[in-house]
């Protein structure tokens, strides 16, 4: 399942269930997720449908509540941090041929970086070193 996962994009609307889990840090219900959503918020349907399709994608898992009938809890499988990291590790390979250095070139002319901000960045890296 997690070569299966790692080979799985999510879709703006799945990145959106899964920060909210994220953010919440435990497993949460379906009404739970969707009471965290802004107006207009989804149909109860989508959002299972949504779920189930993480579920199959390998990004979340669900387990039963305890007294509660047919409620179940959903939590992420992997981390913010872990997919970000894969997310990244993609763009840098398939957008820059594998080069840090030309990923980072590309977002410091795109983002009209400071001066400032350029030096905050050299201070973060040299202190790593």
């Amino acid at each position: 399942m997690m070569k299966d996962r790692e080979s799985k994009q999510l879709t703006k609307a799945e990145m959106e269930i899964m920060t909210i889990l994220w953010d919440r840090g435990e497993p949460m219900t379906t009404h739970e997720i969707i009471d965290v959503y802004p107006e207009p918020r989804p149909a109860y349907s989508t959002i299972a449908t949504f779920l189930k399709i993480l579920t199959v994608k390998g990004f979340v898992s669900s387990q039963k509540a305890e007294g509660s009938g047919k409620t179940f809890l959903f939590f992420p499988l992997i981390s913010r941090e872990a997919y970000t990291q894969r997310v990244m590790m993609e763009v840098k390979t398939t957008f820059f041929g594998g080069s840090l250095k030309s990923m980072l070139s590309f977002f410091v002319e795109q983002d009209n970086v400071s001066d400032e901000e350029l030096q905050e960045i050299v201070s973060m890296i040299r202190s790593m070193n």
